[in-house]
């Protein structure tokens, strides 16, 4: 089988390492891209993203609009992003929620981890952690042009089915 007639979007077709054409092996178990030059394998993981649930006094939940340019624009979502090769995730929780919302905050435990399909060229593994203030001033940034508090029963339009998931059993769990 050719690289060009096999899997998801975005796979190398080109070794990244000796420009080679790829071809698709078996490899424990699993079709790979391998380089029948260099021996490079490429291992398509997925991303890892990190998210902070923050609420304030009410219980209602901060979520971000997501600005033009940016996935699903005009939709809701919790603030979140990629975190960097080398970063620890709580720290990238952290970052992202500084750099969408103005707001620091101390990260907790994780409250929710999810696998995301909803780009099949970008799968992520997310994981969302519980956050409390500790400073900074309300305001939309980086990728989001809002950033509010809601009520678990009045949400907007969301954005990815992992945050409906979340928010959904936040719901159920704050319920009588």
């Amino acid at each position: 089988m050719s690289t060009h007639e096999h899997g998801w979007p975005g796979e190398y077709v080109y070794c990244p390492m000796c420009a080679a054409p790829l071809e698709r092996v078996l490899l424990s178990g699993e079709p790979r891209n391998r380089c029948p030059s260099c021996g490079f394998v490429h291992w398509r993981n997925p991303g890892v993203g990190a998210a902070v649930v923050v609420r304030d006094d009410a219980g209602r939940i901060l979520l971000v609009r997501r600005a033009p340019g940016a996935t699903r624009a005009g939709l809701w979502s919790v603030p979140a992003g990629f975190v960097n090769y080398g970063e620890e995730v709580r720290a990238a929780a952290a970052r992202e929620l500084r750099e969408e919302t103005g707001i620091i905050a101390e990260v907790g435990k994780p409250v929710f981890v999810a696998s995301n399909f909803h780009d099949p060229a970008k799968l992520t593994v997310g994981v969302w952690f519980e956050g409390t203030v500790i400073g900074g001033t309300l305001e939309a940034g980086d990728d989001a042009d809002d950033a509010r508090f809601f009520s678990l029963d009045d949400l907007p339009p969301l954005a990815f089915e992992t945050d409906i998931e979340l928010l959904t059993r936040l719901r159920n769990a704050d319920g009588p």
